[in-house]
């Protein structure tokens, strides 16, 4: 039979080691971290995973080297261990290091392509395509001033960097809406997973382009051009240098084009077309009144197949667009967003036969005239602009000034100009413009021969800088008072000298 002191003296042994168990079990949950530090014994120890680098650009975001350490030693102390890693160029003492502080319980750092490609050239100057030394070493600090930093003794690794490509990559030419200004070339878009991967999307017309690096007014900067054998390849011209060998567009319409800076490669595709081929204006605002039958048509530019455009005079009263003309209800209509909505307004609507609201444009008496409409599918976008025509020239009374040319008057369908020519240059020049601004930003009333007589009211229409340039020619006696009337919509000019 057991004795109640034999169970109190065994069941105090009991309550005591479930206490040890406890206490050790509370070190272990609750101070894990103190406890891995008394481990630390060793000295420490760092690696590399690789000896030989070469980087490649199309690798950036993969990592390049990684590096492991051992914990290292605090002596004994039981204080825990922070963690410095450094590297530089190899020999350097470690003077001009990139320093990476870690704390504590970290045991390896990894270093993408890309960051140590620009390290090594931006920090320690290596020369893309060269290859350097590096060198790298961690330092274990204890937390214990008695005892002294622990430095690994350095690994030393070779690296080959990369010229990296540009960052910003632009389109420009006679191609592009920018042409050869090179201020205004139209910047591509970098791939977000491939930086070196640049996208275009938009509208091109017959013409040339190619890829500058920058908006730089000197064209001495490093240019993308066309392989001369192979249009699917570049050329990486130097600071322009090279042959200057260009893509060639042959049919306006939207395009994607994708280059790959580091195979220097390029892909041109062409994109659908616009959803019409024909726009009519109908309306009692319009010459064409309500006769769905026969609407006037707008015209399609031979470069830009979604852009049309047709002026003529509009007076009070409504209008819409049909991409048809025959039955009210057999197509789509191009109908204004809201009722009576004003011409300054830029959005519309597709509505599909005489489904929907049928809204329309309104014309008042405040904004009757001569307009110009463009539509452009493209981009789903419709600008009413009234047209005005300006005598500009050193024949006329504001010289060449672009910026402020002499205004004709619009009355009754017809522009009047009546002023002096010749006043300040008796043998001068002029011709007719339907813009001012730049040289370039619209189109011209040309005389039909060059220097030809103010007594030859004949015109011709050119747009832009395309020419010809043709004039009117003030002769000796010729100098006065004129009045010039001009009928756009029958296309008749006449000089009259007063």
């Amino acid at each position: 039979m057991i004795s109640r002191k034999y169970i109190q003296e065994n069941m105090a042994k009991i309550a005591c080691s479930l206490f040890v168990v406890a206490l050790l079990a509370f070190f272990t949950g609750c101070q894990e971290d103190y406890v891995a530090e008394i481990s630390k014994g060793d000295l420490i120890e760092l690696s590399a995973s690789s000896k030989e680098l070469v980087l490649k650009q199309s690798e950036s975001f993969n990592a390049a080297i990684a590096f492991n350490w051992t914990t290292g030693s605090n002596q004994g102390t039981g204080s825990s261990i922070s963690y410095t890693f450094e590297i530089d160029r190899a020999d350097n003492s470690f003077a001009t290091s990139k320093v990476y502080d870690f704390g504590k319980q970290v045991y390896e750092k990894s270093i993408n392509v890309a960051d140590l490609n620009e390290m090594a050239i931006d920090l320690w100057g290596a020369m893309p395509g060269k290859v350097v030394e590096l060198e790298a070493r961690v330092t274990a600090k204890v937390a214990n001033e008695q005892v002294e930093d622990d430095i690994s003794t350095p690994v030393k690794f070779t690296v080959q960097p990369y010229k990296a490509v540009t960052e910003k990559l632009y389109i420009v030419g006679s191609a592009t809406e920018a042409g050869w200004n090179i201020a205004d070339a139209i910047e591509m878009t970098p791939q977000n997973n491939a930086p070196w991967i640049f996208v275009f999307e938009g509208q091109l017309k017959p013409g040339n382009f190619k890829f500058p690096v920058n908006r730089n007014e000197s064209w001495s900067q490093d240019t993308y051009t066309r392989h001369a054998e192979d249009a699917n390849k570049m050329v990486f011209n130097i600071g322009g240098s090279g042959d200057d060998v260009q893509w060639e567009i042959t049919e306006g319409s939207p395009y994607k084009i994708q280059v790959n800076l580091l195979d220097l490669s390029i892909i041109v595709e062409k994109q659908v077309g616009p959803p019409y081929t024909e726009i009519y204006i109908v309306g009692d605002a319009s010459p064409s009144n309500w006769n769905i039958g026969s609407p006037e048509a707008f015209t399609q530019d031979p470069n830009d197949p979604f852009v049309f455009t047709y002026e003529a005079h509009l007076k009070p009263g409504e209008l819409k667009f049909s991409t048809y003309k025959g039955d009210w209800c057999d197509g789509d209509w191009l109908n204004a967003t809201q009722a009576d909505q004003a011409v300054d307004a830029t959005d519309y609507v597709v509505r599909h036969g005489c489904e929907g609201d049928d809204y329309k444009w309104r014309i008042t008496d405040e904004t009757e005239g001569r307009y110009k409409i463009t539509l452009n599918l493209f981009d789903k976008t419709l600008k009413f602009e009234k047209v005005e025509l300006y005598l500009i020239g050193d024949g006329g009374p504001n010289g060449w000034n672009i910026g402020a040319p002499a205004p004709m008057e619009y009355n009754n369908g017809v522009y009047i100009f009546n002023g002096e020519l010749g006043a300040d240059n008796a043998e001068g020049e002029f011709k007719i413009s339907k813009f001012k601004g730049d040289w370039c930003n619209g189109d011209w009333l040309n005389a039909a021969s060059e220097n030809q007589p103010v007594s030859n009211s004949d015109y011709i229409i050119t747009h832009g800088c395309d020419g010809p340039d043709n004039k009117w020619k003030l002769s000796s006696g010729d100098a006065g008072t004129y009045e010039i009337i001009i009928d756009l919509d029958n296309e008749s000019m006449t000089i009259t000298k007063q």
